[in-house]
């Protein structure tokens, strides 16, 4: 299967195949005329990877996940611990979330939002301190 059939039964771009491809997380095999050609395994890596980078996982932690799901020898025990690094991220990114929704919703209900100049917004995104919300 070519690039194009390739991306598009994967559900990803050519660019993205082509970056895969260079950082070495899948290899394609080549025509004689030196365009790539997607076999079965190549089409069921980039599925593999398209889920994971769904997932929020970086092309690092993916190319680690791929080493597992090659290896039919894994252990789950592997496999759970990358997920329960991401899992442990990503709850410490949904704080943070959670903590810059508040600050911003508090911003936002003390700004009178009126024709006045006064915006207690403005004044909280030019501070310069570490404290700001």
């Amino acid at each position: 299967m070519n690039i194009s059939d390739a991306a598009q039964t994967c559900q990803l771009t050519t660019k993205a195949l082509r970056h895969y491809e260079s950082v070495g997380l899948v290899v394609p095999e080549r025509r004689p005329n030196g365009y790539r050609e997607y076999g079965a395994q190549q089409l069921k890596d980039l599925s593999f990877l398209a889920h994971s980078r769904a997932m929020g996982f970086s092309l690092e932690e993916c190319r680690q996940l791929l080493e597992l799901y090659r290896n039919p020898g894994r252990a789950s025990a592997d496999v759970k611990k990358l997920a329960q690094q991401k899992l442990s991220q990503l709850d410490a990114q949904l704080e943070q979330l959670h903590m810059l929704r508040d600050s911003l919703t508090q911003w936002v209900d003390h700004c009178p939002g009126d024709a006045s100049p006064t915006c207690p917004i403005i004044q909280r995104l030019s501070e310069t301190d570490a404290a700001r919300t």
